[in-house]
């Protein structure tokens, strides 16, 4: 699908999205599904791929094998061994102050730990 897509209601996505989506609510980004463009939501939780900035008024949950490639801004995030982010994350404390945190490039995969 090509275009800006609005919602105010839950939505899944299971396919390919050339363009932004603004939801008033939740999105779900199944592992096959793909955004190119922003995403704009109360909640996300993103099993796919994202290319394009991420702006979430909540939670974003970054699901196991999901791949982000831009910048979030986020309330609160939860990031799954083996998901992939790649830009900065701003996180939003309170909606009405200026106090975030920045993260630059992040990336995050479980490490094998040997014992000799």
């Amino acid at each position: 699908m090509t275009g800006d897509i609005e919602a105010e209601h839950d939505m899944r996505v299971d396919g390919k999205i050339y363009g932004n989506v603004y939801c008033n609510a939740k999105v779900v980004l199944g592992p096959s599904g793909i955004i190119e463009g922003d995403l704009h939501a109360q909640n996300a939780d993103i099993f796919g791929s994202v290319t394009g900035n991420i702006v979430i008024k909540d939670m974003l949950c970054l699901k196991s094998k999901c791949n982000i490639h831009g910048n979030l801004t986020v309330g609160k995030l939860d990031i799954e061994p083996e998901a992939a982010f790649n830009g900065n994350c701003t996180m939003v404390h309170d909606a009405g102050t200026a106090q975030t945190t920045k993260v630059a490039s992040s990336q995050r995969t479980p490490q094998l730990v040997e014992e000799y």
